[in-house]
């Protein structure tokens, strides 16, 4: 910590300032997995607040997984992963490469919205918040294998839509720009809608394998995403 800071950001309660401050250090990657974090004394003298204070800031950050506190040794940022998860959040792109094969993508859709009543349920926002959609479809080997649907908060990619997506995958923009603190996901199979179905060149009665994604980003939601895979041309797969 080699810059003064003041844990008082307005109404802002001073634990979440402190919080604030020790996930940003960490998202910058000032601070890197495994680093040891200062200690809660060091803190509090930094900040001019009680331990009691820094203490509710580091409980709360190693209860999302952001630290990780070893009895007697300190507190240390711990390993980006996300309990019980079977898919790892990274590029389509660099997953296609990773096979061998060549990745290329379509823009269907890509627009700045308001938010409907539901969005702003999803997003925990208020109605009338700025949004960006996305469609894209991703190709493997000219094969279409996944129609991405993405919502992103404008607040966290005020640059969204300036990206040329034919060079870069929303995935990646959006690990550059918001980090990822938390992630919320659910599979199911389902039959896609026509304007689906007509993307991955399938039938609308070939069931697909759909990923719906929620992630977070400096305490806010960053993206909701659902992202429709052929069921014949595309599996899960992952370990823990």
């Amino acid at each position: 910590m080699t810059k003064t800071t003041t844990a008082n950001s307005g109404a802002l309660p001073a634990f979440q300032a402190i919080k604030n401050f020790l996930l940003k250090e960490i998202q910058t990657g000032i601070w890197k997995e495994g680093d040891a974090i200062p200690s809660e004394a060091a803190l509090a003298q930094h900040f001019s607040v009680s331990r009691m204070t820094v203490n509710r800031a580091v409980r709360e950050l190693t209860s999302e997984q952001i630290l990780h506190r070893i009895q007697g040794s300190g507190t240390y940022v711990a390993q980006q992963k996300y309990q019980a998860t079977l898919v790892e959040i990274k590029s389509i792109a660099e997953e296609i490469r990773s096979r061998g094969h060549v990745h290329r993508s379509e823009l269907h859709q890509l627009k700045q919205v308001e938010t409907s009543e539901a969005l702003a349920l999803e997003f925990k926002v208020k109605l009338k918040h700025s949004l960006f959609h996305s469609v894209i479809v991703h190709f493997e080997n000219d094969i279409a294998i996944q129609v991405e649907d993405r919502w992103v908060n404008a607040q966290l990619a005020p640059d969204y839509l300036a990206q040329d997506f034919a060079r870069i995958t929303p995935n990646e923009y959006l690990v550059a720009c918001a980090p990822l603190q938390g992630v919320d996901y659910r599979i199911e199979a389902l039959l896609p809608p026509k304007a689906i179905a007509d993307m991955l060149h399938i039938s609308s009665k070939e069931s697909c394998l759909v990923l719906h994604r929620k992630t977070r980003s400096q305490n806010k939601i960053a993206t909701v995403v659902t992202m429709w895979h052929p069921g014949n041309r595309y599996q899960f797969t992952g370990s823990f």
